[in-house]
Protein backbone atom coordinates (compact mmCIF):
# COMPACT_ATOMS: atom_id res chain seq x y z
CA UNK A 1 0.00 0.00 0.00
CA UNK A 2 0.98 3.54 -0.12
CA UNK A 3 4.81 4.29 1.28
CA UNK A 4 4.10 7.69 2.34
CA UNK A 5 2.20 7.28 5.05
CA UNK A 6 2.59 9.28 8.39
CA UNK A 7 3.86 7.96 11.32
CA UNK A 8 0.72 8.54 13.30
CA UNK A 9 -2.84 7.39 11.55
CA UNK A 10 -5.63 10.14 12.17
CA UNK A 11 -8.91 9.70 12.60
CA UNK A 12 -11.59 11.01 9.87
CA UNK A 13 -12.27 14.75 10.24
CA UNK A 14 -9.83 15.23 13.34
CA UNK A 15 -7.78 18.37 12.49
CA UNK A 16 -11.02 19.98 10.98
CA UNK A 17 -13.14 19.11 14.89
CA UNK A 18 -10.36 19.70 16.48
CA UNK A 19 -10.50 23.28 15.32
CA UNK A 20 -14.27 24.00 17.08
CA UNK A 21 -13.36 22.70 20.26
CA UNK A 22 -14.46 18.77 19.52
CA UNK A 23 -11.16 16.96 19.53
CA UNK A 24 -11.52 13.18 19.45
CA UNK A 25 -9.70 11.85 22.80
CA UNK A 26 -6.59 10.40 22.61
CA UNK A 27 -6.08 6.97 22.02
CA UNK A 28 -5.85 4.26 24.96
CA UNK A 29 -2.31 2.37 23.73
CA UNK A 30 -3.94 -0.60 25.97
CA UNK A 31 -6.38 -0.71 23.47
CA UNK A 32 -4.25 -1.78 20.26
CA UNK A 33 -4.36 -5.44 19.61
CA UNK A 34 -0.81 -7.15 20.19
CA UNK A 35 -1.53 -9.48 17.99
CA UNK A 36 -0.57 -10.14 13.97
CA UNK A 37 -0.80 -12.84 11.24
CA UNK A 38 2.56 -14.78 10.92
CA UNK A 39 4.14 -12.32 8.41
CA UNK A 40 3.94 -9.12 10.50
CA UNK A 41 0.80 -8.09 8.65
CA UNK A 42 -1.98 -6.78 10.74
CA UNK A 43 -4.81 -6.87 8.06
CA UNK A 44 -6.00 -9.09 4.90
CA UNK A 45 -8.93 -8.56 2.74
CA UNK A 46 -12.02 -11.02 1.76
CA UNK A 47 -14.19 -11.29 -1.07
CA UNK A 48 -17.37 -12.90 0.09
CA UNK A 49 -20.49 -14.85 -1.59
CA UNK A 50 -18.42 -15.84 -4.80
CA UNK A 51 -20.78 -18.12 -6.54
CA UNK A 52 -18.71 -20.62 -8.67
CA UNK A 53 -16.34 -20.08 -11.65
CA UNK A 54 -17.86 -17.17 -13.32
CA UNK A 55 -18.21 -14.61 -10.41
CA UNK A 56 -14.69 -16.00 -9.44
CA UNK A 57 -13.62 -14.56 -12.74
CA UNK A 58 -15.33 -11.30 -12.21
CA UNK A 59 -13.84 -10.64 -9.01
CA UNK A 60 -10.00 -11.47 -10.43
CA UNK A 61 -10.84 -9.00 -13.43
CA UNK A 62 -12.40 -6.20 -11.42
CA UNK A 63 -9.94 -6.13 -8.87
CA UNK A 64 -6.92 -6.13 -11.03
CA UNK A 65 -8.71 -3.04 -12.99
CA UNK A 66 -9.37 -1.40 -9.37
CA UNK A 67 -6.05 -2.21 -7.82
CA UNK A 68 -7.77 -4.32 -5.36
CA UNK A 69 -5.37 -6.72 -3.71
CA UNK A 70 -7.48 -10.15 -2.05
CA UNK A 71 -6.23 -12.70 -0.12
CA UNK A 72 -9.38 -14.76 0.20
CA UNK A 73 -12.19 -15.03 -2.07
CA UNK A 74 -15.33 -17.19 -0.19
CA UNK A 75 -18.05 -19.20 -1.39
CA UNK A 76 -21.79 -19.33 0.66
CA UNK A 77 -23.78 -22.09 -1.21
CA UNK A 78 -21.75 -24.87 -0.11
CA UNK A 79 -19.71 -27.05 -2.09
CA UNK A 80 -22.36 -29.26 -3.01
CA UNK A 81 -23.67 -26.47 -5.43
CA UNK A 82 -20.79 -26.91 -7.48
CA UNK A 83 -19.40 -29.54 -9.95
CA UNK A 84 -15.90 -30.91 -9.29
CA UNK A 85 -15.24 -29.11 -12.96
CA UNK A 86 -16.17 -26.07 -11.33
CA UNK A 87 -14.09 -26.11 -8.15
CA UNK A 88 -11.17 -27.25 -10.01
CA UNK A 89 -11.52 -24.17 -12.32
CA UNK A 90 -11.55 -22.25 -9.12
CA UNK A 91 -9.02 -23.84 -7.38
CA UNK A 92 -6.19 -22.80 -10.61
CA UNK A 93 -7.61 -19.27 -10.95
CA UNK A 94 -7.29 -18.18 -7.14
CA UNK A 95 -4.07 -20.08 -7.39
CA UNK A 96 -2.83 -18.17 -10.06
CA UNK A 97 -3.88 -14.92 -8.11
CA UNK A 98 -2.21 -15.53 -4.87
CA UNK A 99 -5.77 -15.98 -3.43
CA UNK A 100 -7.08 -19.06 -1.13
CA UNK A 101 -10.29 -20.12 -1.74
CA UNK A 102 -12.73 -20.78 0.68
CA UNK A 103 -15.44 -23.21 0.07
CA UNK A 104 -18.96 -23.26 2.19
CA UNK A 105 -19.35 -27.26 3.80
CA UNK A 106 -22.51 -28.80 4.13
CA UNK A 107 -26.52 -28.40 4.96
CA UNK A 108 -27.40 -26.30 7.57
CA UNK A 109 -30.48 -24.64 9.41
CA UNK A 110 -32.47 -23.35 6.69
CA UNK A 111 -31.48 -25.93 3.88
CA UNK A 112 -33.13 -28.48 6.12
CA UNK A 113 -36.51 -29.72 6.92
CA UNK A 114 -36.23 -27.99 10.15
CA UNK A 115 -38.72 -25.04 10.91
CA UNK A 116 -37.05 -23.79 14.13
CA UNK A 117 -35.13 -21.27 12.22
CA UNK A 118 -38.05 -19.76 10.51
CA UNK A 119 -39.33 -18.84 14.40
CA UNK A 120 -39.31 -15.42 15.44
CA UNK A 121 -36.70 -16.94 17.44
CA UNK A 122 -34.38 -18.83 14.90
CA UNK A 123 -34.09 -21.75 17.04
CA UNK A 124 -31.12 -23.49 17.26
CA UNK A 125 -29.71 -20.99 14.33
CA UNK A 126 -28.00 -22.44 10.87
CA UNK A 127 -26.45 -25.05 12.34
CA UNK A 128 -26.32 -28.72 11.44
CA UNK A 129 -29.07 -30.62 12.67
CA UNK A 130 -28.42 -34.26 13.16
CA UNK A 131 -26.35 -36.84 12.48
CA UNK A 132 -26.64 -36.76 8.40
CA UNK A 133 -25.92 -32.54 7.96
CA UNK A 134 -23.23 -33.26 10.23
CA UNK A 135 -22.25 -36.17 7.93
CA UNK A 136 -22.81 -33.99 4.44
CA UNK A 137 -20.52 -31.16 6.13
CA UNK A 138 -17.81 -33.45 6.38
CA UNK A 139 -18.76 -35.16 2.93
CA UNK A 140 -18.02 -31.99 1.45
CA UNK A 141 -14.80 -31.07 3.39
CA UNK A 142 -13.73 -34.65 1.97
CA UNK A 143 -14.28 -33.68 -1.23
CA UNK A 144 -13.12 -30.07 -1.26
CA UNK A 145 -9.41 -31.12 -0.37
CA UNK A 146 -9.14 -33.94 -2.59
CA UNK A 147 -10.24 -31.25 -5.58
CA UNK A 148 -7.16 -29.04 -4.28
CA UNK A 149 -9.50 -26.66 -1.77
CA UNK A 150 -7.20 -25.47 1.50
CA UNK A 151 -9.99 -23.27 3.56
CA UNK A 152 -13.27 -24.35 4.65
CA UNK A 153 -16.44 -22.45 6.20
CA UNK A 154 -18.48 -24.36 8.94
CA UNK A 155 -21.47 -22.48 10.35
CA UNK A 156 -21.55 -25.36 13.59
CA UNK A 157 -19.04 -25.77 16.40
CA UNK A 158 -19.26 -29.76 16.16
CA UNK A 159 -18.55 -29.71 12.56
CA UNK A 160 -15.73 -27.18 13.36
CA UNK A 161 -14.11 -29.61 15.68
CA UNK A 162 -14.69 -32.86 14.19
CA UNK A 163 -12.68 -31.15 11.06
CA UNK A 164 -9.82 -29.95 13.12
CA UNK A 165 -9.78 -33.81 14.70
CA UNK A 166 -9.75 -35.14 10.88
CA UNK A 167 -6.90 -32.31 10.36
CA UNK A 168 -5.01 -33.64 13.22
CA UNK A 169 -4.96 -37.08 12.38
CA UNK A 170 -4.34 -36.37 8.64
CA UNK A 171 -7.61 -37.34 6.81
CA UNK A 172 -7.55 -33.52 5.85
CA UNK A 173 -4.57 -32.06 4.83
CA UNK A 174 -2.05 -29.97 7.48
CA UNK A 175 -2.46 -27.15 5.70
CA UNK A 176 -6.08 -27.00 5.48
CA UNK A 177 -7.34 -24.02 7.58
CA UNK A 178 -10.78 -23.44 8.75
CA UNK A 179 -13.27 -20.55 8.83
CA UNK A 180 -16.59 -19.36 11.11
CA UNK A 181 -19.58 -18.10 9.05
CA UNK A 182 -20.85 -14.66 10.54
CA UNK A 183 -23.95 -16.99 10.65
CA UNK A 184 -23.11 -18.21 13.90
CA UNK A 185 -20.00 -15.68 14.74
CA UNK A 186 -19.48 -15.71 18.82
CA UNK A 187 -20.06 -12.13 20.44
CA UNK A 188 -18.13 -12.74 23.15
CA UNK A 189 -13.87 -13.13 24.34
CA UNK A 190 -14.86 -16.46 25.85
CA UNK A 191 -17.09 -17.73 23.00
CA UNK A 192 -14.26 -16.77 20.39
CA UNK A 193 -11.63 -18.28 22.60
CA UNK A 194 -13.78 -21.78 22.59
CA UNK A 195 -14.02 -21.41 19.09
CA UNK A 196 -10.45 -21.08 18.30
CA UNK A 197 -9.42 -24.07 20.63
CA UNK A 198 -11.84 -26.02 19.08
CA UNK A 199 -10.05 -25.29 15.56
CA UNK A 200 -11.06 -22.48 13.89
CA UNK A 201 -8.14 -20.56 11.85
CA UNK A 202 -10.81 -17.49 12.12
CA UNK A 203 -13.48 -16.68 13.09
CA UNK A 204 -16.53 -14.20 11.82
CA UNK A 205 -17.76 -12.10 14.57
CA UNK A 206 -20.77 -10.07 13.88
CA UNK A 207 -20.84 -6.40 12.50
CA UNK A 208 -22.22 -5.18 15.34
CA UNK A 209 -19.92 -5.62 17.75
CA UNK A 210 -18.28 -2.48 19.33
CA UNK A 211 -14.59 -1.12 19.30
CA UNK A 212 -14.41 -2.32 22.74
CA UNK A 213 -15.92 -5.85 22.05
CA UNK A 214 -13.14 -6.10 20.21
CA UNK A 215 -10.70 -4.79 22.48
CA UNK A 216 -12.44 -7.30 25.46
CA UNK A 217 -11.61 -10.41 22.49
CA UNK A 218 -7.99 -9.50 21.56
CA UNK A 219 -7.06 -9.69 25.22
CA UNK A 220 -8.09 -13.33 25.56
CA UNK A 221 -7.49 -14.83 21.89
CA UNK A 222 -5.53 -13.99 19.13
CA UNK A 223 -7.15 -16.13 16.38
CA UNK A 224 -7.44 -13.76 13.23
CA UNK A 225 -11.32 -12.17 12.63
CA UNK A 226 -13.35 -11.93 9.88
CA UNK A 227 -15.31 -8.75 9.95
CA UNK A 228 -17.92 -7.36 7.58
CA UNK A 229 -16.93 -3.60 6.88
CA UNK A 230 -20.39 -4.03 5.26
CA UNK A 231 -22.65 -6.39 6.33
CA UNK A 232 -25.20 -7.68 4.09
CA UNK A 233 -29.02 -7.05 5.31
CA UNK A 234 -29.70 -10.80 6.56
CA UNK A 235 -26.77 -10.49 8.98
CA UNK A 236 -28.07 -6.90 9.72
CA UNK A 237 -26.80 -4.58 7.27
CA UNK A 238 -24.33 -2.68 8.99
CA UNK A 239 -21.55 -0.06 7.68
CA UNK A 240 -18.51 -0.11 9.62
CA UNK A 241 -16.60 2.40 7.05
CA UNK A 242 -15.24 5.07 8.72
CA UNK A 243 -13.92 2.80 11.42
CA UNK A 244 -11.49 0.94 9.17
CA UNK A 245 -8.22 2.30 10.70
CA UNK A 246 -9.66 1.48 14.31
CA UNK A 247 -10.91 -1.77 13.60
CA UNK A 248 -7.50 -2.83 12.31
CA UNK A 249 -5.49 -1.14 15.31
CA UNK A 250 -7.80 -3.13 17.98
CA UNK A 251 -8.95 -6.01 16.22
CA UNK A 252 -5.47 -7.22 14.09
CA UNK A 253 -5.09 -9.58 12.83
CA UNK A 254 -8.27 -9.34 10.51
CA UNK A 255 -10.04 -10.06 7.90
CA UNK A 256 -10.99 -6.58 6.09
CA UNK A 257 -14.70 -8.17 4.45
CA UNK A 258 -16.35 -6.37 1.05
CA UNK A 259 -19.85 -7.00 1.59
CA UNK A 260 -23.01 -5.34 0.50
CA UNK A 261 -26.03 -4.13 2.00
CA UNK A 262 -29.29 -3.52 0.08
CA UNK A 263 -28.49 -6.60 -2.15
CA UNK A 264 -30.63 -9.66 -2.89
CA UNK A 265 -29.66 -13.09 -1.10
CA UNK A 266 -28.23 -15.22 -4.23
CA UNK A 267 -28.30 -18.41 -1.83
CA UNK A 268 -28.48 -21.41 -3.06
CA UNK A 269 -26.47 -19.71 -6.53
CA UNK A 270 -27.54 -21.09 -9.74
CA UNK A 271 -27.67 -19.71 -13.39
CA UNK A 272 -31.06 -18.10 -12.37
CA UNK A 273 -29.34 -15.96 -10.09
CA UNK A 274 -26.27 -14.86 -12.58
CA UNK A 275 -26.72 -11.67 -13.25
CA UNK A 276 -27.38 -10.37 -10.29
CA UNK A 277 -24.71 -12.52 -8.82
CA UNK A 278 -22.14 -10.78 -11.31
CA UNK A 279 -23.01 -7.30 -10.59
CA UNK A 280 -22.88 -7.74 -7.00
CA UNK A 281 -19.56 -9.33 -7.73
CA UNK A 282 -18.16 -6.28 -9.24
CA UNK A 283 -20.08 -3.95 -6.56
CA UNK A 284 -18.26 -5.68 -3.41
CA UNK A 285 -14.86 -5.24 -5.42
CA UNK A 286 -15.64 -1.68 -5.79
CA UNK A 287 -16.43 -1.12 -2.31
CA UNK A 288 -12.98 -2.84 -1.44
CA UNK A 289 -11.62 -0.47 -3.64
CA UNK A 290 -13.34 2.72 -1.68
CA UNK A 291 -12.34 1.03 2.00
CA UNK A 292 -8.72 1.17 0.31
CA UNK A 293 -9.24 4.69 -0.43
CA UNK A 294 -9.95 5.66 3.01
CA UNK A 295 -7.41 3.84 4.47
CA UNK A 296 -4.76 5.80 2.02
CA UNK A 297 -6.45 9.21 3.10
CA UNK A 298 -6.11 8.24 6.79
CA UNK A 299 -2.70 7.33 7.00
CA UNK A 300 -3.67 3.87 7.96
CA UNK A 301 -2.71 1.70 4.78
CA UNK A 302 0.21 0.23 6.22
CA UNK A 303 0.42 -3.10 7.68
CA UNK A 304 -1.01 -5.07 5.03
CA UNK A 305 -0.08 -8.91 4.55
CA UNK A 306 1.82 -9.90 1.44
CA UNK A 307 -0.42 -11.33 -1.11
CA UNK A 308 -0.47 -14.94 -0.89
CA UNK A 309 -0.22 -15.08 2.73
CA UNK A 310 -3.01 -17.10 3.93
CA UNK A 311 -1.80 -19.50 7.27
CA UNK A 312 -3.12 -17.93 11.13
CA UNK A 313 0.07 -18.99 12.68
CA UNK A 314 0.28 -20.37 16.11
CA UNK A 315 -3.42 -20.94 17.68
CA UNK A 316 -4.59 -22.54 21.33
CA UNK A 317 -6.21 -26.02 20.78
CA UNK A 318 -8.14 -28.04 22.69
CA UNK A 319 -5.98 -31.44 22.64
CA UNK A 320 -7.40 -33.79 20.13
CA UNK A 321 -8.05 -37.37 21.61
CA UNK A 322 -7.14 -41.08 19.45
CA UNK A 323 -10.95 -42.12 19.04
CA UNK A 324 -9.53 -45.87 18.82
CA UNK A 325 -7.20 -45.87 22.32
CA UNK A 326 -9.34 -43.02 24.01
CA UNK A 327 -5.37 -41.19 24.78
CA UNK A 328 -4.97 -37.79 24.17
CA UNK A 329 -2.95 -37.35 20.78
CA UNK A 330 -1.51 -34.60 19.07
CA UNK A 331 -2.77 -30.83 18.46
CA UNK A 332 -4.33 -30.40 15.57
CA UNK A 333 -1.85 -28.28 12.75
CA UNK A 334 -3.20 -25.17 11.12
CA UNK A 335 -0.76 -25.21 8.45
CA UNK A 336 3.57 -26.19 9.05
CA UNK A 337 3.42 -24.97 11.88
CA UNK A 338 1.94 -27.33 15.03
CA UNK A 339 0.11 -25.25 17.28
CA UNK A 340 0.14 -25.94 21.39
CA UNK A 341 -2.85 -27.17 23.36
CA UNK A 342 -4.40 -25.82 26.65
Amino acid sequence: MSESAPAHPRRPGDTALASLGYAAPVDDPADASPHTFPDGGTWRTEIPSVEGPEALTTVLKEAAQLGVPIHRISQGSGVWMLTDAEITEMVDACAQAGTELCLFTGPRGTWDIGASTRTLSGGAGLRARGHGAVAGCVEDALRATELGVRCLLVADEGVLWLLHQLRAEGTLPADTTIKVSALIGPVNPAAVAVHERLGADSVNIPSDLTLDHLTEIRRVSRVPLDFYLEAPDDLGGYVRMYEIAELIRRGAPIYLKFGLSKAPGIYPFGAHMRDVTLDTARERVRRGRLALDLLARLGADTGMSPLGSRLPGQLHRFTVTDSTTGNAGTTGSTGPEEVPSV
